[in-house]
């Protein structure tokens, strides 16, 4: 991410956040698609995680249009409201890639599977990458 946004950095994290959290629920279809034997309680954690990251994202869209209606006038009521939700969209992410993990130890089904092991291990690394963006912008603020 590039930090010469200027005022229009609170819309460039939310577009982050916004991205992230959509990618993030379209994993969780990834994984129930790819690993068609995955255990019932998996199925349906991957499917609360799913309405959660839909949450999150719907969330996020609120703020851009609240951004943009602002015209680059921020408040800090809002500016810090916005910080809220990114810290919350990291601890979801940190949250999401335990659960992952979890899954890469406990399932049979993805243990064996070692395209559903690659998978995995990419989206968590694509949620650590983003966790990685939120603390970048946490810490600078």
């Amino acid at each position: 991410m590039q930090y010469y946004y200027g005022n229009q950095m609170p819309l460039r994290v939310l577009d982050e956040a916004e991205f992230w959290k959509h990618q993030e629920e379209e994993h969780t279809v990834v994984i129930r698609e790819l690993v068609t034997d995955l255990e019932e309680p998996y199925v349906e954690a991957l499917e609360e995680w799913e309405k959660a990251f839909a949450k999150t994202h719907q969330r996020t869209v609120r703020f851009i249009e609240t951004v943009n209606r602002s015209k680059g006038q921020v408040s800090p009521a809002l500016y810090q409201d916005i910080m809220q939700l990114i810290s919350f969209c990291l601890k979801q992410s940190e949250q999401f890639i335990r659960f992952c993990r979890q899954l890469l130890e406990q399932s049979e089904p993805i243990r064996i599977n070692p395209t559903a092991k690659v998978v995995m291990n990419h989206i968590i690394a694509e949620s650590e990458y983003f966790i990685g963006v939120a603390q970048t912008i946490l810490y600078a603020s």
